[in-house]
């Protein structure tokens, strides 16, 4: 087992006291996301800022993070996915892969993980898998459901290795976006798998 997994705390986080770490967060986020194969730029990560101020007040939102001698490693955050079911970043593109009647049956109502970022030198340890769990595994039913970009096909491998179920299958040119059901959600049987 690696030291990192010995010693990595995780912690929950269920409202706005997360904030107090909003420094740590920021620089996890442009460790994780500011370089390949995201590319995002440091307008992003603040844009990630001004979100999570609003994202801790949604009905149940819950967040974990993972420290290491005092150094944030990771976070991840979630909630209940809101009907009617949003059409904002990423949900109109979710929505359009599942249609209307399984948006609406598998997803709102659902633990909707919005964030999951784990500092570049922390990655391989298990941190990722344990942030994820966190804030998984009391959902509803089992119901969870995350949205992720085609261009990683790192995060497309995890997310099957912790035993999501790929629900939707765009074009898989390197753009658009797919859904993951996690591994209680009860619609992953009926989800549609590529021929």
């Amino acid at each position: 087992m690696s030291e990192a997994r010995v010693h990595t705390g995780i912690r929950v986080h269920k409202d706005a006291q997360l904030l107090a770490h909003i420094e740590d967060l920021y620089a996890v986020y442009v460790d994780a996301f500011c370089t390949p194969p995201w590319d995002e730029d440091e307008e992003r990560a603040a844009d990630f800022v001004k979100r999570l101020r609003v994202d801790v007040d949604r009905p149940g939102f819950t967040a974990a993070t993972a420290v290491r001698d005092g150094e944030l490693l990771g976070f991840a955050t979630a909630w209940t996915t809101p009907a009617p079911f949003p059409d904002d970043r990423c949900h109109a593109q979710a929505a359009a892969g599942l249609g209307p009647d399984h948006t609406a049956d598998w997803l709102v109502g659902a633990r909707e993980l919005d964030e999951l970022a784990v500092r570049r030198a922390a990655r391989g340890t298990g941190v990722a898998a344990r942030l994820l769990e966190t804030v998984t595994a009391d959902a509803p039913g089992g119901r969870c459901w995350l949205v992720t970009s085609l261009r990683s096909g790192r995060a497309m491998s995890f997310y099957r290795h912790q035993g999501w179920t790929q629900a939707t299958h765009p074009c898989p040119d390197g753009r658009g976006v797919v859904v993951f059901l996690g591994p209680r959600h009860p619609a992953r049987a009926l989800a549609p798998q590529p021929l």
